[in-house]
């Protein structure tokens, strides 16, 4: 199979990873002005190679008890509100976060509990459902585009343009409303020219301030099916529960080709994907503040200082008020 003259090998013709990794044409360098990749075990790897068969749902055997991850996270709580502080103050920087995952898999609550610490005024948070009349009329990323963090501040998208590819892709009678002109025939096509967008939008985002971190709340599907469960037989969680959730959970297994594809093809230095483990919450967590973390950290923030003429205003400023 071929696809634009790009050699395929795998049987159902997707384009090799070399393929999808394609960044220019012109012999342009590639590096960025600062690398801000935090590390951690569940970093996707650049060159295409992750399985998600190989990416657990679950915490490692050795990982730290509820309790301790608790108190952990209550740390770096402090550590992201001073962090914040200076990302706001300095208003260089911004940060977008953005959360990804099957239903059911805590993107809500780690939401709220990872950023429970941080100054709301320096903080938005966004989420993408059925695109309205207005943004169909517009291409997939424009409706993520307006929401963008200013510099300083930090946006979380709550599902975001990769449903655009994720869940599109599974439905993709849904295309019928987007109205595109020329659609190809063969929508292999379509994701790969997707997939190809969003890597140059996210490069945009990096090389003009925003740096992007990307998190894929790995829940397994039996803990999905418990946590189901749990909101039809718990009263004060039905307001959850939505039976369009079981009818996607039917089509699992395209939502987890579509995940493995879209990770290899979009996580790269400048906006690297996380595969968290998400079947226990607590743990879950800690390892997306930890990131958070370690990404404000990278950012080397220092809170803005004067030059001469300032301050000696200000001492002027505190003269007026001393002897009012």
């Amino acid at each position: 199979l071929s696809h634009r003259g790009v050699r395929t090998s795998s049987e159902n013709g997707w384009p090799p990873v070399e393929a999808l990794g394609l960044w220019h044409t012109a012999g342009l360098p590639l590096e960025l002005p600062v690398s801000i990749v935090p590390e951690s075990p569940y970093l996707v790897p650049f060159d295409g190679s992750f399985e998600l068969a190989k990416a657990s749902s679950d915490p490692p055997d050795d990982a730290a008890g509820k309790k301790a991850n608790k108190d952990k996270l209550k740390a770096l709580q402090a550590e992201m509100r001073e962090l914040q502080q200076k990302l706001y103050a300095s208003d260089g920087y911004s940060l977008l976060l953005v959360f990804q995952a099957m239903d059911a898999a805590g993107k809500d609550g780690t939401i709220r509990a990872v950023m429970s610490g941080v100054n709301p005024a320096g903080c938005q948070v966004h989420s993408f459902k059925q695109p309205s009349a207005e943004e169909l009329d517009h291409d997939f990323l424009w409706r993520s585009a307006t929401r963008l963090p200013e510099r300083g501040r930090i946006g979380i998208f709550n599902r975001s343009y990769y449903e655009e590819v994720l869940v599109v892709r599974v439905h993709p009678e849904y295309l019928e409303g987007q109205r595109i002109p020329d659609m190809p025939v063969d929508l292999l096509q379509l994701w790969y020219e997707r997939y190809r967008a969003i890597r140059d939008h996210e490069r945009h985002l990096r090389r003009n301030g925003t740096v992007v971190l990307k998190f894929w709340l790995n829940v397994g599907k039996d803990e999905q099916k418990d946590r189901f469960l749990s909101r039809i037989d718990e009263p004060s969680k039905n307001w959850k529960f939505s039976s369009g959730d079981v009818k996607e959970r039917g089509h699992w297994d395209d939502y987890m080709e579509a995940y493995e594809h879209l990770l290899n093809a979009t996580s790269r230095e400048e906006a690297p994907w996380y595969a968290i483990p998400a079947n226990s919450k607590a743990y879950m967590r800690v390892q997306v503040a930890q990131v958070i973390v370690d990404a404000l950290k990278a950012m080397n923030l220092e809170y803005p200082t004067l030059g001469d003429k300032e301050q000696a205003r200000l001492d002027e400023m505190r003269d007026l008020l001393i002897n009012e």
